[in-house]
């Protein structure tokens, strides 16, 4: 079965102060993408996929977005850029504002793409966070055989566990302990869905963006994945959520991160996603990270998030 496939990658546009954090930001976020993420996407063992870049409007002048471009287009990879914001909801913002910022991302993003297939599938790629290299032949193996059962597209497949890595010392543990493995979600707690998954739509559902929007639910949070869709769990650790000081909510020491791996496992993991030879990032420790570094190992983050983002938007530093 074909399907066109891309990976979206969420560049600016998400959160607060206009989903921009300043050109000194970008300039590492991009860093941290090229010198991590992209040798992970090269080692693809299918690359039958396209990179979707999703940009505020205002990066279209962007010099260094330019020269993103620039260098990316040397890569042998299918990509493409829209500049009509991210594609998915925004919980940063209150639900009207979040649903008609989505909407209209979709309005302005989806009419630049052209779709030949039947069927598409989105993976989410965070542009600081990895897939073993054997991802995207097993998605699309995966939704040729739940196609073949049912023709409903209301289908979401995904990773429950993984690896966390601190890109600043090239330290990696297991990410989302074996006691939430589990073969029914009906009992797996949603709160605990990494934002590793792919969705499929009709050609028709992904074009039209209302009837996009209506197929995404849309779900506010990854945790609510498997309340919107049919969810599928892959088996197996498949991802390496990176950290490295710039995140905006996850720390190398948070709740969910586990075992550390020996030198030698270590080493494996990051030879298969090409990285081994990478050399550590080195940049200075925001106040921000500091204090998310303590908010994400506290009982009930869910609730303090939630109180934290009634505040002012000037009064959050995070």
């Amino acid at each position: 079965m074909k399907f066109t496939h891309f990976l979206q990658v969420p560049m600016t546009g998400l959160g607060l102060h206009g989903g921009y954090r300043g050109d000194t930001w970008l300039i590492n976020r991009l860093e941290i993408f090229n010198k991590f993420v992209l040798p992970s996407i090269l080692a693809q063992t299918n690359r039958d996929f396209i990179l979707w870049f999703n940009w505020r409007a205002e990066e279209q002048s962007n010099p260094i977005v330019r020269g993103f471009q620039v260098k990316l287009d040397k890569e042998p990879l299918k990509s493409i850029h829209t500049f009509g914001g991210i594609l998915f909801w925004d919980d940063k913002y209150d639900d009207k504002t979040a649903a008609e910022k989505l909407l209209r991302s979709l309005e302005i993003s989806l009419p630049k793409l052209k779709i030949d297939t039947d069927y598409v599938l989105v993976s989410i790629q965070p542009s600081d966070d990895m897939y073993l290299p054997d991802t995207i032949q097993r998605l699309q193996d995966k939704f040729a055989e739940l196609l073949g059962k049912s023709p409903d597209t209301k289908k979401a497949v995904g990773y429950r566990r993984g690896y966390i890595m601190n890109y600043r010392t090239k330290d990696i543990a297991e990410y989302m302990s074996e006691s939430w493995k589990t073969d029914e979600i009906s009992t797996y707690h949603t709160d605990t869905i990494p934002p590793f998954f792919t969705y499929l739509f009709s050609r028709e559902e992904f074009l039209d963006p209302e009837k996009h929007y209506k197929h995404l639910g849309p779900y506010h949070s990854h945790e609510q994945i498997a309340d919107y869709f049919d969810y599928t769990a892959l088996e197996g650790r498949g991802f390496i959520v990176g950290t490295h000081g710039e995140n905006i909510s996850t720390t190398f020491n948070n709740r969910y991160a586990g075992r550390m791996l020996s030198k030698q496992e270590a080493d494996d993991i990051m030879k298969k996603v090409g990285i081994l030879f990478v050399k550590p990032i080195v940049s200075k420790i925001s106040m921000r990270h500091r204090v998310r570094k303590v908010l994400n190992v506290l009982p009930f983050i869910g609730i303090i998030k939630k109180i934290y983002y009634l505040l002012p938007e000037k009064l959050r530093i995070i």
